[in-house]
């Protein structure tokens, strides 16, 4: 039970980062990212800063509007991480997200965030 309220604010972050991913807000999903993260979309892969992935990912979503997001599956790792799944649908173009959220300073924030295409 004393973790319960760790998770709340992560669960949240969770809705608000899939809503900024369905709605391709990069602006919004960056509000919700650590100070740096490792990122991975297609032709980028690196650990970036918030700005620059913010970038990227604003970049990514011009490249790929979305069609839908669905979020799979959801979760939490044994350190108290969380994480989540899901399909990203743009034209014809299928890619595997996945983000991993870690609480910093008691505040739930992206650490990773992968967009890989499905083949």
């Amino acid at each position: 039970m004393l973790l319960l309220p760790a998770l709340v604010p992560a669960q949240d972050v969770i809705a608000k980062v899939a809503a900024s991913i369905r709605t391709a807000n990069a602006r919004e999903l960056s509000n919700h990212f650590n100070a740096t993260i490792d990122l991975s979309v297609p032709g980028t892969e690196g650990t970036f800063s918030k700005a620059q992935s913010e970038i990227i990912m604003r970049n990514f979503f011009t490249k790929y509007p979305p069609a839908s997001y669905t979020q799979s599956h959801q979760g939490q790792s044994k350190d108290g991480s969380q994480y989540a799944i899901g399909m990203y649908k743009s034209g014809n173009a299928v890619f595997r997200a996945y983000y991993l959220i870690k609480t910093v300073n008691g505040k739930p924030a992206i650490h990773q965030l992968k967009f890989e295409n499905e083949e």
